[in-house]
C-alpha cells in the first residue's frame, strides 16, 4: 500500500519539509546521567502508568542514537524534530551539564552532516523535579528558570539548530498535569490548570525573547495541540458546549500567543480560576513567531449536559486508533481553516500527526496498513487546507519509533519503526517504508 498525493499538491513540492518526531523522556533512557524530572516521580507513583512502567531505559536512544540516526537517514526525511531534556543539560544550581550538552551537540553535528534539519523542542514535559518541589508551573519563577535554561542551551548549541520551539503542547502540561492529574505532576484543581497555563505561556514569551537575541537566524515558534470541537446536534446546548471546549483547548493558548489576550471565555471563570496575570505579561507572551507548530490527532464532539457542563460524544461507526481516538482526517482541514480565518497566522508546520495501532510483528515485518491509511487521509487533509490558502510548510510523522507513551506506558505504539523492548531491536514498519517511498517519489517527480 502506498501514500500518494496529486503532483500539483503543495505537499508534493520539494520545498515542503517532511520529518519524523520524538521527545526526550519517551526515547532516551539513561536516567542515571540526568537529574530526576516530574515524570520519574509520576511513574514511581502507584496506579499512574497503565503498565506500571517508566522511562528509565525507554528506547535507550541515549546509547543508540547513531543507530537511530541511521534509521532517520534511511527514511529520507528532510528534518528530525526532537526535544532537549532540561534535567539532562542543566544542573540543580542552574549551570550547564557538560556531558548532557555534549550528547546533543554530537547529535546535532551528525544531523547537519547528513543534511537533516534539526527542529529542537526546548520543553516537552520533563520539568526538573527540584523545580516542581518549589511549585513547578504553579510558581511564576519557573518561567524565569526556563528563560535562563534557554539562554544557556542556545548559546551552547550555537548555529547547529535549524528551528526551535519553546514548548510542546502547553495545554497538556497544564490541563492534564495540573487540572485533571492524569499526567505529571498529577495535581488536580481547576484553579491550578489556569495558573500553570499562564506561567507556561509566560515561559514561552520569555524564551522567545532569548531566542530572538541568541538565535535570530533559526525558525523560532511554539507547538500547540489542536482539535476542532463540533456540537453533537444543532441545539443551543450542544453548540454552547462545543464553543466552551474550543475556547479551552484551542484558543486559550493560540490567542495569547498570537494576539496577546485570553479568549472571551475568561469572563465565564470564577475568580479563583482566573490566570494570575501581572502587568506586562500579555505583551511578553505575544512575541513575533517565525512559525506555529500544530499537533493533530483527532476531533472532539460535545453535547451539553446539566446546567452548564459538557461531555464528549463519540461516533461509534467510525474507525478508532488504539488510544480510542476517532480517525477523522477532515478535522485537520477544518481546524487549519478555522485558525487561519480567525488569526493572522505565521507559516504553519504540522509538528505531530500519527496513530497508535494494534501492530503485529511477524517474520521481521509489521504490516500496519491501517497506519498507512491514517497518513494518507491526513496528508490529503493538510493538502486540502493548503490549497484553500493556509500557509503550511511542513509535516512531521509522530513518531519515529515506538516509545514510552506517557500514562499509557509502552502498550500503545505510535512509531513508524517497531521497537522490541526486550532486545531494543528496531524494525521499520510498512508505514515507515510507505512514508519513505512517498517522500522519495516526490523528489523523483520533481527532478524528472
Amino acid at each position: 500500500m502506498k501514500i500518494s498525493l496529486a503532483k500539483s499538491s503543495p505537499l508534493s513540492q520539494t520545498n515542503f519539509t517532511y520529518g519524523v518526531a520524538t521527545a526526550a523522556f519517551q526515547i532516551e533512557g539513561a536516567a542515571e546521567s540526568r537529574r530526576p524530572c516530574i515524570w520519574d516521580k509520576f511513574c514511581a507513583t502507584p496506579d499512574k502508568i497503565k503498565d506500571s512502567s517508566n522511562g528509565l531505559e525507554a528506547c535507550d536512544h541515549f546509547n543508540r542514537w547513531e543507530q537511530d540516526l541511521a534509521l532517520i537517514e534511511s527514511l529520507e526525511v528532510d528534518a528530525y524534530r526532537f526535544s532537549v531534556s532540561w534535567p539532562r543539560v542543566i544542573t540543580h544550581s542552574g549551570e550547564l551539564d557538560p556531558k548532557g550538552v555534549a550528547f546533543y551537540v554530537e547529535l546535532l553535528d551528525a544531523l547537519n552532516q547528513k543534511n537533516i534539519k534539526p527542529y529542537v523542542t526546548l520543553y516537552h514535559w520533563d520539568l526538573p523535579q527540584h523545580l516542581e518541589d518549589k511549585g513547578g508551573w504553579l510558581n511564576r519563577e519557573t518561567a524565569y528558570h526556563f528563560r535562563d535554561y534557554v539562554d544557556l542551551i542556545t548559546q551552547a548549541f550555537g548555529d547547529r539548530v535549524y528551528s526551535y520551539s519553546t514548548l510542546n503542547e502547553p495545554f497538556c502540561s497544564a490541563y492534564l498535569g495540573y487540572e485533571l492529574g492524569i499526567h505529571a505532576p498529577g495535581l488536580k484543581s481547576k484553579a491550578f490548570g489556569k495558573q500553570a497555563a499562564h506561567h507556561l505561556l509566560l515561559a514561552h514569551g520569555l524564551g522567545m525573547q532569548v531566542l530572538a537575541k541568541n538565535s535570530p537566524e533559526t525558525l523560532n515558534g511554539i507547538v500547540l495541540n489542536v482539535s476542532p470541537c463540533y456540537p453533537k446536534t444543532d441545539s443551543e446546548k450542544d453548540k454552547k458546549a462545543a464553543w466552551a471546549a474550543d475556547q479551552n483547548l484551542n484558543h486559550w493558548y493560540a490567542m495569547p500567543v498570537l494576539e496577546g489576550r485570553y479568549p472571551e471565555s475568561i469572563n465565564t471563570l470564577p475568580e479563583e480560576e482566573l490566570p494570575p496575570i501581572q502587568q506586562g505579561d500579555m505583551a511578553i507572551i505575544c512575541q513575533p513567531l517565525d512559525y506555529l507548530g500544530l499537533n493533530y490527532y483527532t476531533r472532539e464532539v460535545y453535547e451539553g449536559v446539566g446546567h452548564n457542563d459538557r461531555q464528549k460524544w463519540v461516533d461509534e461507526s467510525l474507525p478508532f486508533t488504539e488510544m480510542g481516538w476517532e480517525v477523522y482526517p477532515l478535522g485537520l482541514t477544518d481546524i487549519l481553516l478555522q485558525l487561519n480565518n480567525k488569526y493572522t497566522l505565521p507559516p504553519v508546520y504540522i509538528t505531530e500527526n500519527g496513530a497508535a495501532m494494534a501492530d503485529s510483528y511477524a517474520e521481521g515485518q509489521v504490516q500496519d496498513t491501517d497506519r498507512i491509511e491514517y497518513f494518507q487521509g491526513h496528508l490529503q487533509a493538510v493538502s486540502d487546507a493548503a490549497e484553500q490558502g493556509v500557509d503550511i510548510r511542513g509535516y512531521f510523522a509522530w513518531s519515529l519509533m515506538d516509545n514510552f507513551e506517557w500514562a499509557e506506558g509502552y502498550e500503545k505504539r505510535f512509531g513508524i519503526v517497531y521497537v522490541d523492548y526486550d532486545t531494543q531491536q528496531r524494525t521499520i514498519k510498512a508505514s515507515g517504508l510507505a512514508y519513505r517511498d512517498f517522500i522519495s517519489s516526490r523528489q523523483l517527480a520533481k527532478s524528472a
